[in-house]
Protein backbone atom coordinates (compact mmCIF):
# COMPACT_ATOMS: atom_id res chain seq x y z
CA UNK A 1 0.00 0.00 0.00
CA UNK A 2 2.97 2.22 0.38
CA UNK A 3 2.97 4.98 -2.24
CA UNK A 4 6.49 6.16 -2.98
CA UNK A 5 5.14 8.87 -5.27
CA UNK A 6 3.33 10.83 -2.59
CA UNK A 7 3.06 14.51 -3.54
CA UNK A 8 5.60 16.94 -2.15
CA UNK A 9 3.87 19.71 -0.25
CA UNK A 10 4.85 23.39 -0.57
CA UNK A 11 6.35 25.11 2.45
CA UNK A 12 3.56 26.35 4.67
CA UNK A 13 3.99 30.12 4.47
CA UNK A 14 1.51 32.93 3.76
CA UNK A 15 2.98 33.15 0.27
CA UNK A 16 2.52 29.45 -0.45
CA UNK A 17 0.29 28.66 -3.40
CA UNK A 18 -2.80 26.51 -3.11
CA UNK A 19 -1.95 22.88 -2.51
CA UNK A 20 -1.52 20.79 -5.60
CA UNK A 21 -4.39 18.38 -6.00
CA UNK A 22 -3.60 14.75 -5.32
CA UNK A 23 -4.08 12.79 -8.51
CA UNK A 24 -6.66 10.10 -8.05
CA UNK A 25 -7.54 7.57 -10.72
CA UNK A 26 -10.94 6.00 -10.24
CA UNK A 27 -11.08 2.26 -10.85
CA UNK A 28 -14.06 3.01 -13.08
CA UNK A 29 -17.71 2.08 -12.98
CA UNK A 30 -18.57 -1.48 -12.22
CA UNK A 31 -21.28 -3.55 -10.64
CA UNK A 32 -21.35 -3.08 -6.90
CA UNK A 33 -22.85 -5.60 -4.52
CA UNK A 34 -25.13 -3.92 -2.04
CA UNK A 35 -23.52 -3.80 1.39
CA UNK A 36 -25.04 -5.66 4.28
CA UNK A 37 -27.69 -3.74 6.22
CA UNK A 38 -26.36 -1.68 9.07
CA UNK A 39 -28.21 -3.95 11.48
CA UNK A 40 -25.78 -6.72 10.55
CA UNK A 41 -22.48 -5.63 12.02
CA UNK A 42 -19.59 -5.47 9.58
CA UNK A 43 -16.63 -7.70 10.24
CA UNK A 44 -14.19 -6.85 12.99
CA UNK A 45 -11.30 -4.80 11.67
CA UNK A 46 -7.66 -4.49 12.57
CA UNK A 47 -6.14 -1.00 12.32
CA UNK A 48 -3.53 -0.18 9.70
CA UNK A 49 0.01 -0.27 11.15
CA UNK A 50 0.84 3.41 10.68
CA UNK A 51 1.45 6.08 13.30
CA UNK A 52 -0.56 9.28 13.29
CA UNK A 53 1.78 12.26 13.16
CA UNK A 54 4.79 10.17 12.11
CA UNK A 55 4.06 8.16 8.96
CA UNK A 56 4.83 10.40 5.97
CA UNK A 57 3.89 8.51 2.76
CA UNK A 58 0.43 8.72 1.25
CA UNK A 59 -1.36 5.37 1.56
CA UNK A 60 -3.87 4.44 -1.12
CA UNK A 61 -6.63 1.88 -0.65
CA UNK A 62 -9.00 0.19 -3.09
CA UNK A 63 -10.63 -2.53 -1.01
CA UNK A 64 -13.20 -2.17 1.79
CA UNK A 65 -11.03 -3.96 4.35
CA UNK A 66 -8.14 -1.60 3.59
CA UNK A 67 -10.38 1.44 3.98
CA UNK A 68 -11.71 0.16 7.30
CA UNK A 69 -8.18 -0.47 8.55
CA UNK A 70 -7.05 3.10 7.78
CA UNK A 71 -10.16 4.74 9.22
CA UNK A 72 -9.88 2.66 12.39
CA UNK A 73 -6.19 3.52 12.77
CA UNK A 74 -6.97 7.25 12.69
CA UNK A 75 -9.89 6.95 15.12
CA UNK A 76 -7.87 4.87 17.58
CA UNK A 77 -4.95 7.31 17.57
CA UNK A 78 -6.80 10.63 17.65
CA UNK A 79 -6.43 12.53 20.91
CA UNK A 80 -8.36 15.77 20.53
CA UNK A 81 -10.70 15.94 17.55
CA UNK A 82 -12.43 13.76 14.97
CA UNK A 83 -14.46 15.27 12.11
CA UNK A 84 -16.48 13.02 9.84
CA UNK A 85 -17.80 14.45 6.54
CA UNK A 86 -20.16 11.82 5.19
CA UNK A 87 -22.94 10.94 2.78
CA UNK A 88 -24.90 8.59 5.06
CA UNK A 89 -22.44 7.41 7.73
CA UNK A 90 -21.23 4.75 5.26
CA UNK A 91 -22.40 1.58 7.07
CA UNK A 92 -19.82 -0.56 5.25
CA UNK A 93 -17.11 1.62 6.78
CA UNK A 94 -18.28 2.93 10.15
CA UNK A 95 -21.01 0.55 11.36
CA UNK A 96 -18.85 -1.86 13.32
CA UNK A 97 -18.14 -2.69 16.93
CA UNK A 98 -14.47 -1.85 16.28
CA UNK A 99 -15.30 1.72 15.25
CA UNK A 100 -17.89 2.11 18.00
CA UNK A 101 -15.41 0.96 20.65
CA UNK A 102 -12.66 3.19 19.27
CA UNK A 103 -14.97 6.22 19.25
CA UNK A 104 -16.13 5.44 22.78
CA UNK A 105 -12.54 5.26 24.08
CA UNK A 106 -11.70 8.48 22.27
CA UNK A 107 -14.69 10.38 23.67
CA UNK A 108 -14.07 9.16 27.21
CA UNK A 109 -10.34 9.87 27.08
CA UNK A 110 -10.75 13.59 27.79
CA UNK A 111 -13.56 16.08 28.50
CA UNK A 112 -12.21 18.07 25.55
CA UNK A 113 -12.30 15.20 23.05
CA UNK A 114 -14.91 15.93 20.42
CA UNK A 115 -16.40 14.00 17.51
CA UNK A 116 -18.41 16.00 14.97
CA UNK A 117 -20.34 14.29 12.19
CA UNK A 118 -21.85 15.99 9.14
CA UNK A 119 -24.32 13.96 7.06
CA UNK A 120 -26.03 14.61 3.76
CA UNK A 121 -28.71 11.94 4.26
CA UNK A 122 -29.71 10.59 7.67
CA UNK A 123 -32.51 8.30 6.45
CA UNK A 124 -30.56 5.07 6.21
CA UNK A 125 -28.58 5.57 9.42
CA UNK A 126 -31.78 6.23 11.38
CA UNK A 127 -33.77 3.44 9.76
CA UNK A 128 -31.10 0.78 10.24
CA UNK A 129 -29.89 1.94 13.65
CA UNK A 130 -26.30 2.94 12.98
CA UNK A 131 -23.93 2.31 15.90
CA UNK A 132 -22.64 5.87 15.95
CA UNK A 133 -26.17 7.24 16.26
CA UNK A 134 -26.69 5.03 19.29
CA UNK A 135 -23.38 6.25 20.71
CA UNK A 136 -24.51 9.86 20.27
CA UNK A 137 -27.30 9.29 22.78
CA UNK A 138 -24.87 7.97 25.40
CA UNK A 139 -22.16 10.59 24.90
CA UNK A 140 -24.12 13.57 23.64
CA UNK A 141 -21.87 16.20 25.25
CA UNK A 142 -18.88 15.15 23.14
CA UNK A 143 -20.48 13.69 20.01
CA UNK A 144 -22.44 16.05 17.77
CA UNK A 145 -24.30 15.12 14.59
CA UNK A 146 -25.63 17.65 12.11
CA UNK A 147 -26.96 17.63 8.56
CA UNK A 148 -25.67 19.58 5.58
CA UNK A 149 -27.73 22.66 4.84
CA UNK A 150 -29.32 22.04 1.40
CA UNK A 151 -29.11 25.76 0.66
CA UNK A 152 -25.32 25.62 0.65
CA UNK A 153 -23.13 23.61 -1.73
CA UNK A 154 -21.26 20.60 -0.39
CA UNK A 155 -18.76 18.38 -2.17
CA UNK A 156 -19.89 14.85 -2.98
CA UNK A 157 -17.07 13.05 -1.26
CA UNK A 158 -16.36 11.60 2.17
CA UNK A 159 -13.51 12.24 4.56
CA UNK A 160 -12.38 11.80 8.15
CA UNK A 161 -10.00 14.19 9.93
CA UNK A 162 -8.02 13.07 12.98
CA UNK A 163 -6.54 15.88 15.09
CA UNK A 164 -4.45 18.22 12.94
CA UNK A 165 -2.46 15.52 11.14
CA UNK A 166 -4.54 12.69 9.74
CA UNK A 167 -6.84 12.64 6.71
CA UNK A 168 -8.84 9.73 5.27
CA UNK A 169 -10.55 10.63 1.99
CA UNK A 170 -12.83 8.93 -0.54
CA UNK A 171 -12.99 11.29 -3.55
CA UNK A 172 -16.07 9.72 -5.16
CA UNK A 173 -19.26 8.67 -3.43
CA UNK A 174 -20.41 5.09 -3.92
CA UNK A 175 -16.79 4.03 -4.30
CA UNK A 176 -14.52 2.34 -1.77
CA UNK A 177 -11.23 3.69 -3.05
CA UNK A 178 -9.23 6.62 -1.76
CA UNK A 179 -6.18 7.52 0.27
CA UNK A 180 -5.01 8.22 3.80
CA UNK A 181 -2.45 10.72 5.07
CA UNK A 182 -1.08 10.24 8.56
CA UNK A 183 1.06 13.36 8.85
CA UNK A 184 0.02 16.15 6.52
CA UNK A 185 -0.98 19.29 8.46
CA UNK A 186 -1.32 21.40 5.30
CA UNK A 187 -3.92 19.18 3.66
CA UNK A 188 -5.69 18.63 6.95
CA UNK A 189 -6.05 22.40 7.39
CA UNK A 190 -7.55 22.61 3.91
CA UNK A 191 -10.19 19.97 4.68
CA UNK A 192 -10.74 21.29 8.20
CA UNK A 193 -11.66 24.67 6.74
CA UNK A 194 -14.10 22.96 4.39
CA UNK A 195 -15.62 21.01 7.26
CA UNK A 196 -15.91 24.01 9.57
CA UNK A 197 -17.60 26.12 6.91
CA UNK A 198 -20.17 23.38 6.29
CA UNK A 199 -20.63 22.88 10.02
CA UNK A 200 -21.29 26.57 10.61
CA UNK A 201 -24.24 26.45 8.20
CA UNK A 202 -25.47 22.95 9.12
CA UNK A 203 -28.92 22.14 10.47
CA UNK A 204 -30.51 19.73 12.91
CA UNK A 205 -32.43 16.91 11.25
CA UNK A 206 -35.81 16.05 12.81
CA UNK A 207 -35.15 12.38 11.96
CA UNK A 208 -32.31 12.39 14.49
CA UNK A 209 -34.50 13.41 17.42
CA UNK A 210 -35.14 9.81 18.38
CA UNK A 211 -31.38 9.46 18.90
CA UNK A 212 -30.30 12.86 20.14
CA UNK A 213 -31.37 14.13 23.58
Amino acid sequence: MNDKDAPVEPIDTPEALELTAIEFESPGRFAVHNPQPATADTAQSEPAPFILGQHEPLERFSMPQEARAHALALIQQAQRSLCLYSEDLEPWLYHSSSVQQACTRFLLSSPRARLRILLRDTTRAVKEGHRLLALSRRLSSNLHIRKFNPDYPSDELAFLIADDRGLFLIPELNQQSGYTLYNDPARVRQRQTQFDQAWDTSITDPDLRSFLP
